[in-house]
């Protein structure tokens, strides 16, 4: 594979705007890869992780030190103060668009690296949730991310989206039926989304969407393309699960060695100072979400009550360190879910799913012959207009990965409709997973105990009337 990528000839046309974009799970080496690449071809990074945005928390969330950075620019790192919220979408790409055009006009590279991939996603595509430019595009961001500061929040305007699940569906059902048919009664979150469109925009989230189906087709047909830039390369940094989460392990354990706690009671210590000013920091949303600070409260708080013994102390400290590891392992699986998912699909969509390439960071003694060499190399590729070759042929786990993908794509069904078990009383997202519903035990089950109900109900039925026939016989006078 190597020895194809290194016969291309260098000397084709140069492309105007290329753009490199770095994705993966947290401790895979997205940012060593974005500085190796800035270096390699006069790059400038920006960065694309909501947390790492926060300044005076560098290990919380997890920045690259300065003396990795290898005096390349990281731009939106360390530029938010951590009593501020995130930034919403719209905000984010209206930065980052900036930067791009910014870091282009003294011909460098733009590269975008990092974990919040709705965010990089936004960025890189032309598509947003209700078009372009439009505020109510944010809406695309977990309710953790809503609102930027100075935003009244969508649930202070319109109260009903803090309401339970099924009062939101009942208001979805009135005044988007089609919507309400694809959610899950019980999926809050999507159904909240989808009321937040239509409170937004006055418009049914499902007539916005279907536009937006229309204009891809027609984007396509033009030969516009839904990609924001033309050229632009994407690397998923990835690694064997086991293998991860035992780096991973480790790294929540050196975090800790570096100061992890102490910026963990800096947030804490912040916290309890705003209490006694009488302010109320919402705890749900910004860095207060961060891995490592919601962990540890527990720990601070027993600190602060004074009660407990120096061993129950450590007992806590070690349980909730433990926590950090656990929620670390699971975001990394959330991230590597939305690529496999969200971005792979608006890949497919555009027709540009050779411009996704996975590297095997599983193990880093060979980092420059999976890493640095490949995606040079695909990135020349690219820059001489050449085809680019089958990501599956990558490596092993590139073509496990995309094959797994291509062959669940070849048999997926586009039924996102959901269907209602009346045996089960269960609700299902689509025919796929409702015929699945369908030949699992638990229906199956279901069926026997529905009939096996039928049956005592019938029996109870024939010898309450076989009663009452006698009642009746028995007070009927005689002639």
């Amino acid at each position: 594979m190597l020895r194809v990528l290194r016969s291309v000839w260098y000397g084709r046309r140069q492309i105007m705007d290329p753009i490199i974009a770095v994705v993966g799970a947290t401790g895979t080496g997205k940012s060593k890869l974005a500085v190796d690449l800035a270096c390699r071809f006069n790059g400038e990074i920006i960065n694309g992780d909501a947390m790492q945005m926060y300044r005076g928390l560098p290990i919380i969330t997890n920045q690259i030190p300065v003396e990795e950075r290898n005096g390349i620019p990281h731009h939106l790192l360390s530029c938010v103060g951590f009593e501020e919220e995130a930034w919403r979408i719209g905000h984010f790409k209206q930065e980052a668009l900036r930067l791009i055009d910014d870091i282009r006009s003294r011909g460098k590279i733009p590269v975008l690296v990092g974990g919040t991939h709705y965010y990089t996603q936004a960025v890189l595509f032309k598509d947003s949730l209700v078009g372009e430019g439009k505020e109510p595009e944010d809406l695309d961001a977990p309710e953790s991310m809503e609102a930027s500061t100075g935003v009244t929040s969508t649930s202070e305007k319109w109260p009903i989206l803090d309401a339970a699940p099924e009062v939101m569906m009942e208001k979805l059902r009135e005044v988007d039926p089609a919507m309400a048919a694809r959610w899950h009664p019980k999926d809050g979150r999507k159904i909240r989304r989808s009321l937040e469109i239509y409170f937004t925009t006055g418009r049914p989230a499902s007539e916005i969407y279907a536009e937006q189906k229309a204009s891809k087709s027609d984007a396509l047909v033009k030969e516009e393309g839904l990609l924001r830039f033309k050229d632009t390369m994407i690397f998923w940094v990835h690694a064997e699960k086991e293998t991860l989460d035992t780096r991973l392990a480790s790294r929540v354990d050196t975090m800790i060695e570096q100061g992890l706690m102490e910026e963990a009671q800096t947030m804490s210590d912040y916290l309890k100072n705003k209490q006694l000013e009488g302010i109320e920091v919402d705890q749900t949303r910004g860095v207060w979400v961060s891995i490592g600070f919601k962990e540890m409260a527990p720990y601070f708080a027993a600190l602060d009550n004074a009660e407990s013994s120096e061993s129950e102390l450590e007992k806590l400290k070690a349980a909730c360190i433990e926590q950090i590891r656990i929620a670390t392992r699971q975001y990394g699986v959330s991230q590597v879910k939305w690529i496999r998912n969200k971005l792979w699909r608006a890949l497919s969509e555009a027709g540009m799913i050779r411009r996704l390439y996975l590297l095997d960071s599983t193990d880093v003694s060979k980092w420059k012959q999976c890493i640095t060499d490949p995606s040079e190399q695909l990135y020349q590729i690219m820059l001489q207009g050449e085809p680019t070759p089958d990501p599956k042929s990558l490596s092993s786990l590139a073509n496990e990965v995309f094959g797994a993908k291509e062959a669940k794509a070849r048999t997926q069904s586009t039924d996102t409709t959901c269907h209602f078990c009346e045996i089960c009383q269960r609700t299902m997202a689509g025919e796929e997973q409702y015929k699945n519903h369908l030949i699992s035990k638990y229906h199956k089950g279901a069926i026997k105990s529905a009939a096996r109900k039928a049956e005592r109900d019938a029996y109870f039925q024939k010898r309450e009337l076989e009663a009452k026939q006698q009642s009746d016989g028995a007070n009927t006078p005689e002639q």
